[in-house]
């Protein structure tokens, strides 16, 4: 099974999110590996426009494993949050 990593070189600002957003609907698996809440990235779908920090993107796709990997810094409270709002919007998380 092929693999494609996204890996940022730029401090954390060069568009990552955007590139895994795209490539998410044909992924079996999404992970995201490190870093924390303190960035995030916007994502605009039929659910509405959503700017997830914690939660992978992949969690758009009902057919697409998501995982937060034990290098990710977990804020609690935002993580609640981010699922409650993908819950009202509709989203199976």
């Amino acid at each position: 099974m092929p693999v494609i990593a996204i890996i940022g070189a730029q401090w954390g600002d060069e568009g990552k999110g955007k590139v895994v957003d795209l490539l998410a609907e044909k992924a079996r698996v999404v992970v995201r590996f490190s870093g924390g809440d303190n960035a995030g990235h916007t994502v605009v779908n039929p659910y509405g426009e959503f700017r997830l920090h914690l939660v992978p993107s992949g969690i758009f796709y009902p057919y697409t494993v998501c995982i937060i990997g034990n290098g990710v810094v977990i804020n609690p409270s935002v993580l609640l949050d981010e699922i409650d709002q993908l819950n009202q919007r509709g989203v199976d998380t």
